[in-house]
This record gives structure tokens, C-alpha cells and sequence, in this order.
């Protein structure tokens, strides 16, 4: 979904909770990112890896300025004998190290099952600041320090949360200290945004 969509998309929004609780959301990820880059965590269910959301957010990092917004993705099964690049290739191991000054954003349109669940809940414990976006699972909202959900049967799905939740993570915020622009600079980033190809390193 390009941002001309999300921009219809908010449109058709206005006067609902949906627009506050996604930006509502994505200020609570991006502070608990904060200025460190790679301390972002994506993971998803067995049955669902948010391929899309990585993708999104990787590009609202570099539009916005805020690398921290890159996520490392996390996956469940990780191809063995070097089949994949090293930055696809990180095991549910690594939320076992995750720690204080990480965060842990957990993407589960489904049951994320009790294994995932044990892991997150090793993540907190070590320090992370867990989120969810998810279909309502009460054992996942009992780990998060904040949670979006979108029930199934409700007006949103979480496909759609996810696209509301990225764009407004790499926008809202004030520019740091060393990195305003100018608004030739700006254009020019939008201009290149525009013409660029699809993504494809996720």
C-alpha cells in the first residue's frame, strides 16, 4: 500500500479511534527504539512471518530518517546451508539475547502459540520493551507493554493495521538535532521515493 492509499485510507478513517490508536502505537514504538539502530525486532507467528511490515518499515526508515525503524526479522524456520542472506537468516534464538534498550514487536493474526509466547516472555524478562499487533490473543497482550489488535470479524484487519502503524511510525516525529533538511532536500527524497522500484531485499 503506497502512501497515496494510506492517505485515502486515513480519509475514510477520520472521526473513528482507529487513526488515534495507530499513531498512538507507532509513538510507542518509536520510543522505544529510540537512537539505537538495529534494536528492532520483528517476529511473527509460526503460521504468519510479516515479511510486509519489514518492508515497510525498512523503507519508512530510510525516508524518514530514523534507521532505528529498520527491523532485524525474526523467523520461526531459517533455510540451513547459507541458502539465505545473513540479515534473513536470524532463528528465534536470537530473542533468547534480546535485552534491555531492544524492542520486541510481535505480529500474530493468529495464535502465536505457547513456544513463541515462552520466548517473548524471555525477551521481557531480559529488559526489551515487548509490543504486539495481533488478532486479540490475551496471553500476548498479558507480555506486551502495548497492544493493538484487530479481532477478526472487526473493521480493521491487522494487514491493514500494519500498513496504518508503519506509515505513521516514520512520520509525526521531530527531527533530531544534525539532521533537519531542507525543504529542496525533502522534495528531492520524495521525488526519488516515488521513482524507485519495489523493494526487493525482503
Amino acid at each position: 500500500m503506497d502512501a497515496v492509499r494510506v492517505a485515502l485510507l486515513r480519509e475514510v478513517l477520520a472521526g473513528t479511534e482507529w487513526l488515534q490508536a495507530t499513531r498512538r502505537f507507532a509513538g510507542s514504538l518509536r520510543a522505544s527504539v529510540g537512537p539505537r539502530e538495529g534494536g528492532l525486532l520483528l517476529v511473527g507467528s509460526e503460521a504468519h512471518e510479516p515479511w510486509h511490515l519489514a518492508a515497510h518499515l525498512d523503507d519508512e526508515a530510510a525516508w524518514s530518517g530514523l534507521p532505528e525503524l529498520s527491523p532485524t526479522l525474526v523467523r520461526h524456520r531459517v533455510p540451513e546451508g547459507g541458502a539465505v542472506p545473513a540479515h534473513l537468516a536470524v532463528g528465534l534464538g536470537r530473542l533468547e539475547r534480546a535485552g534491555r534498550g531492544e524492542t520486541l514487536l510481535v505480529v500474530a493474526p493468529d495464535d502465536p502459540g505457547a513456544g513463541l509466547l515462552e520466548r517473548v516472555n524471555d525477551a521481557r524478562r531480559g529488559g526489551a520493551t515487548v509490543l504486539a499487533l495481533d488478532g486479540g490473543d490475551t496471553g500476548l497482550h498479558a507480555l506486551a507493554h502495548d497492544a493493538l489488535s484487530a479481532p477478526e470479524g472487526g473493521e480493521l484487519d491487522l494487514d491493514t493495521l500494519q500498513h496504518l502503524v508503519s506509515a505513521a511510525a516514520g512520520e509525526n516525529s521531530l527531527p533530531r538535532p544534525g539532521r533537519r533538511r531542507r525543504f529542496q532536500d525533502r522534495l528531492a527524497r520524495l521525488a526519488e521515493h516515488l521513482a524507485a522500484p519495489p523493494p526487493t531485499h525482503w
